[in-house]
């Protein structure tokens, strides 16, 4: 009788792992990205900009590939609902994560996001009981919430200024598990497209008096404006489009995936082009938390293979 353990999957499409490693890219960019344009601006401000570009162009790919008067009733249909998904899913995450880059290195908030899956699976237990976590799943869990725990507390560079910036991060992961919940529900009666593209608005609607409230005195320099045309063109606008291709080749759970790949490149750009140092204390989260990721989402399902019938 053979009971070794074995794993189960489908096949991959052929494109799947560029365009993963593509979004990986294009997404760990983000928090440098972020870095760069917390030097001028306020993060309401920036993520104002970043919104307001990124709704702008999925309006404008919605339109073409639907029509206006499609386009325009998907997403006024979805209203508050989409209005709310754009608050809790993208206004107030990237927010947090843009205040938590003021006091940290965007490599660290990098890892302290990699957190969402572990709170979507701590969510699974109140809302969706059919995904609730078991055995190595728990495991993850508090693996996953030990490595946040060293990320933030063991000799924090920045002092308790930067445990405040790691908290405000992972705050922004609970609001993004929050936001994969409610997508979920809302998924069954909206394309993934019409989704976005009204969350986006709905995200811009409710930054942009705080942003205009905020504005800088003077004009940024061009590294900050730039910074923000790619957050609102390549992180959020193409990056959307890239990960909803890639749900519909490969399901959401291969590409959720990408979420293993951005602390990685993150860390990347943070340590090549903006000479962030890497600690011991960052390598231990990282490896804790992508463990911890890894096992509490359950990426990783062990099954035992059923016994051969007798000859």
């Amino acid at each position: 009788m053979d009971e070794s353990p074995a794993v189960s999957l489908q096949p991959m499409s052929r494109f799947y792992l560029p365009l993963l490693v593509l979004l990986g890219g294009i997404w760990g960019a983000s928090f440098m990205f972020i870095k760069v344009a917390d030097r001028e601006l306020a993060p309401t401000t920036m993520m104002a900009g970043r919104t307001a570009i990124g709704a702008l162009l999925l309006i404008t790919f919605l339109t073409l590939r639907v029509g206006l008067r499609r386009a325009a009733g998907e997403v006024r249909r979805l209203g508050r609902r989409g209005f709310a998904l754009g608050v809790v899913n993208a206004a107030l995450p990237f927010t947090l994560i843009a205040w938590g880059e003021k006091h940290i290195d965007s490599g660290v908030a990098a890892i302290a996001n990699a957190t969402v899956p572990i709170f979507i699976a701590l969510l699974a237990f109140r809302f969706l009981r059919s995904e609730r976590a078991r055995g190595l799943q728990l495991v993850g869990i508090v693996v996953g919430l030990a490595g946040v725990a060293v990320l933030a507390g063991i000799h924090p560079r920045g002092g308790w200024w930067a445990v405040a910036g790691t908290l405000a991060v992972v705050a922004a992961a609970m609001a993004y598990a929050v936001g994969a919940m409610y997508v979920q529900h809302l998924s069954a009666h909206s394309s993934p497209l019409a989704l976005t593209t009204a969350s986006l608005v709905g995200a811009a609607l409710a930054l942009l008096p705080f942003g205009a409230a905020q504005l800088p005195g003077s004009v940024p320099g061009w590294k900050v404006i730039g910074s923000v045309v790619a957050l609102g063109v390549a992180g959020t606008a193409v990056g959307q489009l890239i990960y909803y291709r890639l749900i519909e080749t490969d399901g959401s759970a291969r590409a959720s995936l990408v979420t293993y790949l951005l602390p990685v490149t993150a860390l990347f750009y943070g340590a090549g082009l903006l000479g962030e140092p890497i600690t011991v204390e960052e390598i231990v989260g990282l490896v804790l938390i992508l463990i911890g990721t890894t096992l509490g989402s359950g990426a990783v399902r062990l099954t035992r293979r059923e016994p051969a019938p007798a000859a």
